[in-house]
């Protein structure tokens, strides 16, 4: 079918969906190009003013956890094209990130912690600060815990209690006691290992026994067509059963490092583009441009002997100071990005760091999205978001899922699998492995 006939059944299933009219042609067929919509949205975003959403929105949504608004984003976007959702508002516990929220979407982000939102009261009295929430009108949360307590960084400290796994269930009873239609949460893998199983599983009882089905797996964002090899978890829960996103493209087709920054002007160490504050490189102390210098282009590594001792002397540390492979996905990008020193993170061919352009490109923000705040601010934003692409497949199957029927056994049985059991405790090293053998077909 011709990308022109997908446009028009969508737009007709869009028309049956505002007139309440489900019983249509099958709409789950249409969850790919739902999400190449939202992805074409995302091009042209702009910070918006909230007098321009449509009033015909059919579900709202708030987004606890919020950061700067990724996984927001992914829902306005397919909104820019279908007006399917209603962004109410947003809270996450630092200031920056509500800033930025705040300016993009025209909604207000409040500098919350979701740990004092548990007792009702508290609750329904922050939930009155949103002028735009109608509690007659079907509500989707959404929430991205910070996933530190999980992370496979933590495996030497994995003995120590860390509070910030007990957000997770915190999120849980923070949701359901808004009786929404839908709960969506990403997190790490990490989340899903033995370690760490039985605060899922806590968090999925809260919802089950509440009403709801809950279903979870691990996706790569590249994927989605985000340049960059990122594996997290989605969990959706509805009260009714559902199907998980599908992939939209396999991995010869992912998206590289060149197709998304090779075309920004280039930069030295310390320099700034003059059109583009964002694109703005590090002027590194000369140590390190040294060590810069003496790594090959193109997904070279540090040259044992270069840079500093310690790394000659430890096990692990391969990746530090690497450059990114033009013609491959590039790795996780995370809040320290910004630093050639925590890992493959050096222009393939530039002798310097990363930008927060390209940092940001490379989560696959868009050139019209304003952030907020200090460098090393923008950087932690970046690396701590959903990648905006991937979180537009997310909102295109939860759209569909909702206005869908439940599954059959035959839909069930060839769709993505929910993880049922926990996965292994280093779930980084089997994310090694999936990578090199992909390399070596």
């Amino acid at each position: 079918m011709s990308q022109s006939a997908d446009v028009l059944d969508v737009r007709k299933i869009c028309s049956c969906l505002e007139e309440n009219n489900i019983n249509i042609l099958d709409f789950r067929r249409y969850k790919k190009a739902l999400s190449i919509f939202a992805q074409d949205g995302l091009v042209a975003w702009k910070p918006r003013k909230s007098s321009e959403a449509s009033l015909e929105t059919r579900f709202q949504v708030i987004d606890f956890f919020s950061g700067c608004g990724g996984m927001s984003l992914g829902f306005a976007a397919l909104s820019l094209v279908f007006p399917f959702f209603e962004l109410i508002g947003g809270c996450d516990i630092s200031k920056d990130p509500c800033c930025t929220y705040n300016r993009n979407f025209d909604v207000p982000c409040y500098q919350t912690d979701v740990r004092s939102l548990v007792e009702e009261n508290a609750l329904k009295h922050f939930m009155t600060r949103f002028d735009r929430y109608k509690r007659n009108k079907p509500l989707i949360v959404i929430g991205c815990p910070p996933c530190q307590g999980f992370t496979s960084h933590r495996k030497k400290n994995w003995d120590k209690i860390d509070h910030r796994n007990e957000l997770v269930v915190t999120f849980a009873r923070v949701a359901e006691k808004l009786q929404p239609e839908c709960i969506v949460m990403e997190n790490v893998p990490e989340m899903l290992s033995h370690k760490y199983w039985l605060y899922y599983q806590e968090f999925k009882s809260i919802l089950e026994d509440a009403g709801y089905a809950v279903h979870q797996s691990i996706y790569n964002a590249a994927s989605f067509g985000v340049p960059q090899e990122r594996f997290r978890v989605i969990v959706i829960a509805m009260r009714h059963e559902f199907l998980l996103p599908e992939l939209m493209i396999p991995a010869e087709e992912y998206v590289t490092v060149r197709q998304a920054i090779g075309n920004l002007p280039k930069l030295r160490a310390g320099e700034k583009s003059p059109t583009d504050p964002l694109h703005h490189s590090v002027n590194h102390k000369p140590e390190t441009l040294k060590t810069i210098l003496a790594v090959p282009k193109n997904g070279g590594n540090r040259p044992f002997g270069v840079g500093p001792k310690c790394l000659d002397r430890t096990k692990g540390f391969s990746d530090v100071y690497g450059r990114l492979f033009w013609d491959r996905p590039s790795i996780t990008i995370t809040q320290y990005s910004r630093n050639p020193a925590s890992g493959r993170y050096v222009h393939p061919e530039q002798d310097r760091g990363l930008t927060m352009r390209e940092a940001a490109t490379l989560q696959s923000f868009p050139l019209g999205f304003a952030f907020c705040g200090s460098r090393d601010s923008i950087f932690r934003q970046i690396g701590e978001a959903v990648p905006p692409k991937m979180a537009c497949a997310i909102a295109s199957n939860v759209v569909v899922e909702m206005c869908s029927p439940s599954p059959t056994e035959q839909e069930k049985n060839s769709s993505m699998v929910s993880i049922s059991q926990p996965i292994s405790n280093s779930y980084s090293s089997v994310i090694s492995k999936l990578k090199q053998a992909r390399l070596r077909r």
